[in-house]
């Protein structure tokens, strides 16, 4: 196992003297950010308990937009942060007023969807001077709804994830995460106390075989249920993976949108399925997308590494803001997809309905009974 953060970012920031906050913010391009963040509030995710959450609650860990910082904003207990912030932790005596090495603050948190865990950003955005000295993270797999109390029972295996690292303040703090096995949720702490804005963990979904048996025909290419965006033309407005997100687009910046060509090509998205299956009906969504949706939309199939991508759906015209539903004559049966639009814009979600094949369905559980599901 390794968790290595990169770059490493320590020491306090500079107390801020006006303007931009994140004019002095500092991070980097993390690879591991190309999967999706398995603790995401639009799949389920949420922050169940925490010791401490004096300054600032713990929810704010997981919202999606960057931490805001309003340097007059103060409440009855003191500056309000948008972050998860404890208060500072004291010694037990005037002769020791210090905390002890092993004193912390955690936080639990359930992933919206189990998976194996590849990367993870602690963001201390605006906490200059009141961020932990270091933080650490841990995994665990428990199937169920597991209260507070039963996470944090005797019997329960917690996996070092993260070891106990230090970070720095006003920083996004990456971590490469390496860890072969299925978690359901992590534990966040932070040493000996302090604020952290916001919780990323980047990884993989890893279905539960027998859930998804149980629904028969389901979503093959949707992010819970295993789906995963490989690679996609454009990613300029807005990120692909929000294409297999849960439910319908919301807004218009909640799909996928290119920006503006000035050529003759097209984009597309290329996906990998949650195992070989057989597709029998697809959808494509321009929900909120009016003057920016894509013109026509065609969807192809593969399956295998090296096989020849197959024509399920003709260029079709696309109309703005709308769900529009295309049932197969005949099934498909692929272990990836992908989706061209001509010549640009977006599309707010693609859906394709079918079921693992035999051995899609074997080589599903048997990946989950890999990584300890």
């Amino acid at each position: 196992m390794t968790a290595t953060p990169i770059p490493r970012f320590t020491g306090d920031a500079n107390p801020y003297g006006g303007g931009e906050p994140y004019a002095d913010y500092r991070t980097a391009d993390f690879p591991f950010t190309q999967y999706a963040n398995l603790a995401d509030r639009q799949l389920g995710a949420g922050v169940i308990a925490a010791n401490d959450e004096f300054f600032a609650m713990r929810e704010n860990l997981l919202l999606p937009n960057d931490a805001e910082f309003d340097p007059e904003h103060f409440g009855h207990k003191g500056k309000i942060m948008d972050g998860w912030e404890t208060r500072r932790r004291r010694g037990v005596s005037a002769e020791h007023p210090w905390p002890t090495a092993d004193d912390h603050d955690w936080a639990l948190v359930r992933l919206g969807a189990p998976g194996v865990v590849h990367g993870i950003v602690i963001d201390t955005a605006h906490f200059r001077g009141n961020y932990p000295q270091a933080v650490s993270v841990e995994g665990a797999h428990v199937e169920g709804s597991p209260t507070p109390d039963e996470l944090l029972a005797d019997d329960v295996k917690w996996t070092t994830l993260v070891p106990r690292t230090p970070v720095g303040g006003h920083a996004a703090n990456g971590f490469a995460v390496d860890v072969p096995q299925r978690f359901t949720h992590l534990r966040v702490n932070q040493h000996p106390d302090g604020g952290i804005a916001r919780l990323r963990v980047y990884g993989e979904v890893v279905a539960d075989p027998a859930w998804l048996a149980a629904l028969g025909t389901f979503d093959v290419v949707a992010l819970e249920n295993g789906g995963q965006v490989e690679d996609a033309s454009d990613r300029f407005y807005s990120p692909a993976t929000n294409t297999i997100q849960p439910g319908r687009s919301r807004k218009m910046d909640d799909g996928w949108e290119t920006r503006r060509r000035r050529d003759q090509g097209h984009d597309w998205i290329r996906y990998r399925l949650a195992a070989q299956s057989e597709i029998r009906a697809l959808e494509i969504d321009t929900a909120y997308l009016k003057g920016n949706s894509a013109g026509w939309a065609s969807v192809s199939v593969r399956d295998g590494e090296s096989g020849n991508w197959v024509e399920v759906l003709p260029r079709t015209r696309l109309q703005p803001d709308t769900n529009h539903r295309f049932a197969l004559p005949v099934a498909a049966v692929g272990t990836h997809a992908r989706v061209d639009i001509f010549p640009d814009g977006g599309i707010s979600r693609l859906r394709l309905y079918g079921a693992p094949t035999a051995a899609g369905a074997d080589a599903l559980a048997a990946r989950h009974r890999e990584l300890g599901g």
